[in-house]
């Protein structure tokens, strides 16, 4: 998985400022746990700016399988490929837990990025993102499924993680349904490795059922069984 860089944090950063102020007086929308905020062939113009709560975006196999592209939190975009004038959604976007969100139509995002000097950093941004994905889907084809939900861990650990001295605290409860579907792997085989990962002492659950990455623990463990 790419790590963020500097950089991309502090433009994660601006970009949230910038759009707190471009949506001040927007209507918030409330979007209770496990509602969508779209699904797969919506027509929509609209980029979305999470102010609180988890969003997950999910995609659909042939054979009806639902395939977790990516989860994203308070600061975080989503919907930006409607930039892209494709038209109708390509992917569902599901709320994790109660979110409140702002909504902004695609010509007025564009005309805020140009406003606030955004537009470099927005590019970059985008590249790490499809950076990403190409990882992910690079590793469903190389990597096992163990190696895959360890890295799974240390990316939903870095990106929406908070950290603690030696370890990195996840405060979102994500189901062993929906790490499978990260992974591309059963729930089953989710519930051996996490068991396995307890085990060994590289992954902890706190008492508000939390799960603690320890991240120098699992990324030597991942190494080893490269």
């Amino acid at each position: 998985m790419i790590q963020n860089t500097p950089q991309a944090d502090q433009f994660k950063e601006q970009l949230r400022e910038s759009l707190e102020r471009e949506t001040l007086n927007s209507r918030a929308l409330k979007i209770a746990r496990h509602a969508n905020v779209y699904t797969c062939g919506d027509q929509s113009e609209m980029v979305y700016f999470i102010e609180s709560g988890q969003i997950k975006l999910l995609m659909l196999s042939s054979e009806g399988k639902e395939c977790l592209l990516a989860i994203h939190s308070g600061g975080d975009i989503f919907g930006e490929l409607c930039l892209s004038g494709l038209g109708a959604r390509l992917e569902t976007a599901t709320a994790m837990k109660a979110t409140t969100l702002k909504q902004i139509p695609c010509s007025q995002f564009f005309a805020r990025l140009s406003r606030d000097s955004l537009y470099e950093g927005f590019v970059r941004y985008l590249a790490v993102r499809i950076a990403d994905q190409q990882q992910v889907i690079a590793n469903l084809v190389t990597v096992d499924s163990e190696q895959r939900l360890g890295q799974t861990l240390l990316q939903l650990a870095r990106t929406m993680g908070k950290k603690d001295p030696r370890s990195i605290r996840i405060e979102l409860r994500i189901s062993h349904e929906e790490l499978s579907e990260m992974v591309g792997t059963t729930r089953p085989r989710i519930s051996l490795f996490m068991q396995r990962f307890h085990n060994l002492g590289l992954i902890e659950t706190n008492k508000d059922r939390f799960l603690i990455i320890k991240e120098t623990k699992l990324t030597d463990y991942l190494a080893q069984i490269a």
